[in-house]
């Protein structure tokens, strides 16, 4: 048993469905500031296909414990479509994923609920560093799908930004033993006013290491290596091209494999 409930800042209930192995919900007013949306689960982590907004979508979740995702509002909204969680009607809901939605050969990487506080479903991006803590420049942007890299600000030009920082790592958690084969890097190309990364490395959780080139270029660039079962990798060492512009950042990171089964 789960449920998909929408609850106040003080933990009232607004909304809740509940289900064995499908669940959907439908919320019949606006949000208010606060409220929460929130896949209730304790059983073994599973998969999940979610879909907290119509706007943005289901994706595909290993969930650990209770999923919470607090409704945007204000500056953390500008990380999001415009057309998310507007209105008075909201279709949302959740289902125990299938075999073959689990086991496809698939970017490992997308997740668009991801966000600061999650704890409990993957994958999830953090850093140690994100420019001005905004929204728009946000870890998650670089995992939630949207490639959109001839500008930069809010939604779709939301990327990663490091702050200038030389020093910047990015973080990409799996939640369990992932094979993974293939990234594709999407540099942010506002050209002239971004830099771009000449060279980066990855490190994963087996130890290995991995440095890559990198071009200036608005497309994806395609990062082969040989199979590695990892829980986690870091994108590190990333070495600005010398030109005027400080600003390198990170559109979008995909990682393609296949869950180990275990």
């Amino acid at each position: 048993m789960f449920s998909i409930k929408v609850l106040k800042a003080d933990g009232e209930t607004k909304f809740v469905a509940r289900g064995e192995r499908e669940v959907s919900l439908v919320v019949t007013s606006a949000y208010d500031e606060g409220d929460r949306i929130v896949l209730e689960y304790s059983g073994v982590p599973q998969y999940f296909r979610f879909q907290a907004d119509d706007a943005l979508g289901a994706a595909l979740l290993y969930v650990t414990g209770n999923v919470e995702f607090q409704v945007p509002f204000g500056e953390q909204k500008t990380g999001y479509s415009p057309k998310a969680f507007l209105g008075d009607c909201h279709y949302l809901y959740a289902s125990v994923a299938t075999a073959q939605e689990i086991y496809a050969y698939r970017n490992q990487a997308l997740n668009v609920y991801d966000n600061h506080k999650n704890t409990n479903s993957y994958p999830h991006a953090s850093a140690n560093v994100e420019t001005r803590n905004e929204a728009v420049f946000a870890a998650r942007n670089a995992i939630d799908g949207v490639c959109a890299n001839s500008a930069h600000g809010q939604w779709p030009y939301t990327s990663w930004g490091i702050n200038r920082n030389p020093d910047a790592v990015f973080k990409l958690e799996f939640g369990h033993p992932v094979e993974i084969d293939k990234a594709v890097i999407y540099l942010r190309a506002d050209f002239p006013h971004d830099n771009w990364w000449k060279e980066v490395t990855f490190v994963f959780s087996d130890g290995s290491t991995l440095t890559a080139p990198l071009e200036k270029r608005a497309d994806g660039q395609e990062i082969r290596f040989e199979k590695r079962t990892v829980t986690w990798l870091e994108l590190k060492n990333l070495i600005k091209a010398e030109t005027e512009s400080p600003f390198p950042a990170l559109t979008q990171l995909m990682v393609y494999g296949t869950v180990v089964n275990s």
